[in-house]
């Protein structure tokens, strides 16, 4: 009862949950399976002769297990955090704990705290296996502790943050896009300042420690090299370790002592509040409230489509006037990217991933978080029952639904691909690739705008909704990232990798599993079980395609995986359409 009733309530609930035991013994499965295919990729392909390359081996693999597992804390601490929040705005219960006797802190904490405690039970369950890398060799326990202190810091941050947003913002869209955004800029401004800063001196100190001090992602790579050890007693190194862990926690004490201090005054949100009666205005007579002053100004009526719901997505502010923030948000993160390109940095295939494949994940996240809240917001405001009960069409409302989300994401979509166009028009990739990039980032943006909608049908709790959607995505991204840096760091030469696959076939078993029940939660079906285990085992062949400078293979693979994966998930959507919104179920 120290932090309140919130936190009290959920930490006394979320032993009863199954779900709780389960994602513990999956995320250490998936940790002691990722060291597993480490070691058989790496004494698949060379000899282990004695402790030191053992030792190697430790150290190499710590360093990247660590900043795997900061990725996955600063991505669901965020998540959790906002959605929490978000759910309790879109029932209309957050008014309820307002008008309780609840005190700022103890509400606003409370929340927080309740969101982060999934995420620190599981870094408790993984802090034995990271404990057991020290018996390899080649890691030390205080190099254990110091990244863990990294980790918790950034997942107070990314929590607070995502927590405030939630506060602050109407929409559930607004909020998971504003935090993902800001942790987006956030971390690439601090990578722009040691990749372009490198040893510049600022203050005394260079600009690569600079980075570390401020960034998680500098700060846990920091934290996971070997210790250095003084010359001298009196004579200690610099360490922007512990800087970063005094830095972080003040910033997030600031993050949250801003929403301790302004929850009531953002809330109730503006749509639930009063309209103010003018002085002048008559006894008894009130000023013309929004809607009708928008009723006014468009005129006594307004042309609705053949499609209502495609018109209400296109032609109303549905999501909030704040999504032009958003966008313009979005737009400066674009422009940033492209200043880095064509600045006069010398576009390679290392620069060009370094800058692109960021744009790209966070344009995707967006498209998907969009998605997926077009189903949410309305099942949590009760109007997705009513629209259910009217003559619409499954084709109507989810092709509705669906040029809604991709019209509203528009420069998340575009903005991508005109750079693409722009370095093709610089010579700095060739006609093929760029042919390659943008129809694969057109077909991605089709799947996860398919995936958001998909989910939110299927799920009828919108955080798991909205945690399955954007878990997806994340972990497709995070799966390829952490299988090619095993494949570079443990494969040896690229030559090598087409007999690596045995070493990968737990992982990408794995992944099938996890994306069948993702995607066949409710309606499960022969095709989303062919899509959910061909799919990972696809994008592993693409990946060493990739890496071997196959580019037409990797593009056919991934728009013909991708592209059965939506139809799966499109089709019975519109042809069964209310088992999939859960009007009738399967028997019926």
């Amino acid at each position: 009862m120290l932090i309140g009733p919130v936190f009290s309530r959920e930490a006394s609930t979320a032993p009863r949950r199954s779900r709780h035991f389960v994602a513990r013994a999956t995320y250490v499965a998936a940790l002691v399976l990722l060291i597993a295919t480490a070691w058989m990729v790496l004494a698949g392909t060379q000899v282990i002769r004695n402790l030191g390359d053992l030792a190697r081996f430790g150290g190499i693999l710590f360093q990247v297990l660590a900043p795997l597992q900061l990725a996955l804390v600063l991505f669901f601490s965020a998540l959790f955090a906002a959605s929490a929040v978000s759910q309790e705005k879109d029932r209309q219960t957050l008014l309820l704990l307002l008008m309780s006797d609840l005190k700022n802190s103890e509400l606003v904490l409370g929340k927080l705290l309740a969101a982060l405690l999934f995420v620190m039970v599981l870094l408790v369950s993984a802090l034995p296996v990271f404990m057991g890398l020290v018996l390899l060799g080649g890691v030390e326990v205080m190099q254990v502790v110091r990244m863990y202190g990294v980790t918790l810091v950034s997942a107070a941050i990314a929590g607070s943050l995502g927590s405030t947003m939630a506060l602050w913002r109407e929409k559930t869209f607004q909020a998971l896009a504003l935090t993902a955004l800001i942790l987006f800029v956030y971390l690439g401004a601090w990578e722009a300042l040691a990749q372009f800063g490198g040893t510049t001196q600022i203050a005394g100190l260079p600009a690569v420690t600079w980075a570390a001090i401020g960034s998680p992602w500098r700060a846990v790579l920091v934290a996971t090299e070997p210790m250095i050890r003084p010359a001298s007693e009196g004579q200690r190194p610099f360490d922007p370790v512990s800087w970063f862990l005094l830095y972080g926690t003040a910033l997030a004490v600031a993050i949250s002592g801003l929403a301790i201090a302004r929850v009531r005054i953002w809330n109730p949100t503006r749509e639930l509040r009063p309209t103010r009666v003018e002085p002048d205005a008559e006894p008894g007579l009130q000023q013309p409230t929004q809607s009708a002053a928008l009723a006014k100004q468009h005129g006594a009526g307004r042309h609705v489509w053949n499609n209502p719901v495609a018109w209400r997505e296109m032609r109303t502010w549905a999501y909030g006037r704040k999504i032009v923030a958003i966008r313009l948000a979005y737009v400066i993160v674009a422009a940033m990217a492209a200043a880095a390109l064509f600045g006069g940095m010398e576009v390679t295939r290392t620069t060009g991933l370094m800058v692109l494949v960021p744009l790209f994940l966070i344009s995707l996240v967006l498209v998907n978080a969009q998605a997926v809240t077009a189903l949410t917001t309305e099942r949590d405001g009760r109007t997705l029952d009513l629209l259910l009960v009217t003559d619409l069409t499954p084709r109507e409302f989810i092709f509705g639904k669906l040029g809604g989300v991709l019209y509203n994401a528009k420069e998340m979509v575009l903005l991508p691909l005109l750079i693409c166009l722009g370095l093709w028009w610089r010579d700095s990739i060739s006609a093929e690739n760029t042919f390659y990039i943008v129809v694969g980032l057109l077909v991605m943006d089709v799947f996860v705008a398919v995936l958001g909608i998909h989910c939110g049908l299927i799920h009828e709790n919108s955080r798991v909704a909205v945690g399955t959607s954007l878990g997806t995505v994340f972990f497709l991204f995070i799966g390829v990232a952490i299988c090619m840096r095993i494949m570079v760091a443990f494969g040896g030469t690229f030559q090598s990798f087409q007999y690596q696959l045995p070493a990968f076939l737990a992982l990408i078993f794995g992944g099938g599993v996890g994306l069948y029940v993702s995607l066949g939660a409710r309606n499960a079906s022969t095709a989303i079980f062919w899509a959910a285990f061909s799919c990972p085992f696809l994008t592993f062949w693409a990946i060493t395609s990739f890496l071997l400078d196959y580019t037409l293979a990797v593009f056919l693979v991934m728009v013909a995986s991708y592209g059965f994966t939506t139809a799966t998930m499109l089709i019975p959507a519109l042809s069964e359409f209310d088992v999939a919104s859960g009007r009738s179920n399967s028997n019926e």
